[in-house]
């Protein structure tokens, strides 16, 4: 890792005693997708990444303009939400942007306050907090948008003891693969257009409170044909990460451009969950279909000692069977990290997901960010996107 990123990173609880105490957030409630069809998508998510059958809504339950499945895996909870009708308005978000997320639900103890802390902070308003109530008791939203249609949901459950939510009813099925070893969501990544980062960066600054703890300029985030800028915002307990990249000029398009062009303006580009064993996560997951992206070459893994330097003394895994799985490592002040990527997960070359292992370290792994984005760019050039 360079020298500025470890400048960055030194002292981070100094860094977040600067966050703000308005918005106390408690973590990642469920992340909802808008999809072209949710019960496949449900079954995929299953078979290749080992979630469980959870909740459903739909015209059973009484919904009548969508349907949704709920999948859980230890803490992690998805929501695939597809259009019923022609007149739904989620049919406009899968033109305009394919299968994509569309809500990153924060999980708070008081949803009104959330909402209106935000607000009369400038956020835009998606949803009034709005009581929704059954037998099992009450669960509040309320909702703002960030960059370009996602939503963050404001979720208040303290009082509610069901499987979900109202409107849900359990969602029984015979077929429930094993869990891969998914924890929770480490962090999401959103991708802004040109010259958008620093607003997006105060918006999260004066609207949620958040502190910039991480910040990589295209001098340190670039290759020989593109690059891109980025920085990590965080709430002030660190539970909630959210980095923020924009484009940057390069030689060709960066993957910041392709994923614009494909979704048709800001996003979230992946999600970044975490395992307690990424080799057998990973091994189980590539068993299942799931593809990652192309494994960085042998000279990089000769350069693991190096980059962990005294952490070497510490770590358990065996390079060689991270080499085979293409699982790269990277280390900081405080411990080393293990990762790898997907290759997108939908047609549209949008969003991938991150599987991340971390052994004390706290960064998002700099030290491989050329590596990753060189292989992000062989993707491309098959693509004829680069």
């Amino acid at each position: 890792m360079s020298r500025e990123v470890k400048s960055v990173d030194y002292g981070l609880e100094k860094i977040f005693e600067g966050a703000q105490d308005f918005l106390p957030l408690l973590g990642t409630d469920y992340v909802e997708f808008i999809v072209g069809n949710a019960k496949q998508a449900a079954h995929f998510y299953k078979t290749a990444f080992g979630f469980q059958s959870l909740a459903y809504a739909g015209l059973e339950t009484g919904v009548k303009d969508r349907a949704s499945y709920v999948l859980v895996q230890d803490k992690i909870r998805l929501v695939l939400t597809t259009p019923l009708t022609a007149e739904s308005e989620l049919n406009n978000h899968i033109v305009q942007h394919g299968d994509g997320v569309k809500v990153v639900a924060l999980w708070v103890e008081d949803a009104r306050s959330a909402f209106e802390e935000t607000t009369k902070r400038g956020a835009k308003p998606y949803m009034e907090p709005t009581v929704e109530k059954d037998e099992h008791g009450e669960v509040v939203r309320a909702g703002i948008y960030t960059y370009g249609e996602t939503v963050h949901m404001f979720v208040e459950r303290k009082n509610y003891n069901g499987v979900f939510m109202p409107g849900f009813k359990e969602w029984k099925s015979d077929y429930n693969p094993e869990p891969v070893g998914l924890k929770y969501v480490d962090h999401m990544v959103g991708n802004v257009g040109w010259n958008e980062m620093n607003t997006w960066v105060k918006w999260y600054e004066d609207v949620m409170g958040f502190v910039n703890f991480l910040s990589f300029d295209d001098k340190q985030i670039h290759t020989e044909y593109s690059a891109l800028m980025s920085k990590v915002m965080s709430n002030g307990n660190g539970r909630i990460k959210f980095p923020i990249n924009e484009p940057a000029e390069g030689a060709k398009r960066s993957q910041i451009e392709e994923y614009l062009d494909f979704y048709n303006g800001p996003g979230v580009q992946h999600i970044a969950v975490a395992t307690d064993d990424i080799i057998k996560t990973v091994s189980a997951m590539k068993a299942r279909g799931v593809e990652f992206l192309s494994s960085p070459p042998h000279t990089y893994y000769e350069d693991v000692p190096n980059r962990l330097g005294e952490h070497m003394e510490i770590m358990k895994e065996d390079i060689s069977v991270l080499e085979s799985l293409g699982i790269m490592v990277d280390a900081d002040e405080e411990g080393y990290l293990l990762q790898i990527f997907t290759k997108p997960v939908e047609d549209r070359p949008t969003l991938f997901y991150e599987i991340i292992q971390r052994m004390g370290a706290r960064g998002f792994g700099a030290g491989n960010f050329k590596a990753l984005f060189e292989s992000i760019e062989r993707e491309q050039e098959l693509r004829g996107t680069l």
